[in-house]
């Protein structure tokens, strides 16, 4: 059952988010998402995952073969108005029993404020290519 916990800021769920990911915790991962059968879930390399119900089962399926992570963010940009947030960043994820980091990934997150408080509704992230980190953006023009 999802929780009805109120999150201030997109902050909040943006922490409360990375948190559940770290202890593997389905329940405090559901709590984040807004219960609405428009979110969307692209986890590194798979579908896009469309409903509440869908995603929860793909991060069930991702606890069931993790055990505890440490995660770790860089490279943060936010863009806010008064009703959401697009967060993006690179996660580097490691396994507690091994502190080897794996490739990072890049995510974006987007949080959305209703009737209770903020919750995200899109999480995409996409393995890194190679050699790219710290590259200097491209202009277009």
């Amino acid at each position: 059952m999802p929780s009805q916990k109120i999150f201030a800021s997109p902050q909040d769920v943006e922490i409360a988010f990375y948190e559940a990911l770290e202890h593997c915790d389905i329940d405090a991962m559901m709590a984040v998402w807004a219960e609405d059968e428009e979110v969307v879930c692209v986890h590194p390399g798979g579908p896009r995952l469309i409903g509440y119900t869908v995603i929860r089962e793909a991060w069930q399926r991702v606890f069931l073969n993790s055990r505890k992570l440490r995660v770790r963010l860089s490279q943060q940009t936010m863009v806010t108005t008064p009703f959401a947030m697009v967060s993006t960043l690179l996660e580097h994820i490691a396994s507690i029993d091994d502190e080897n980091l794996t490739a990072p990934v890049a995510a974006t997150n987007v949080y959305v404020r209703g009737p209770l408080g903020w919750r995200m509704v899109a999480h995409h992230a996409s393995p890194v290519p190679p050699n790219s980190i710290g590259e200097a953006p491209r202009l277009l023009h």
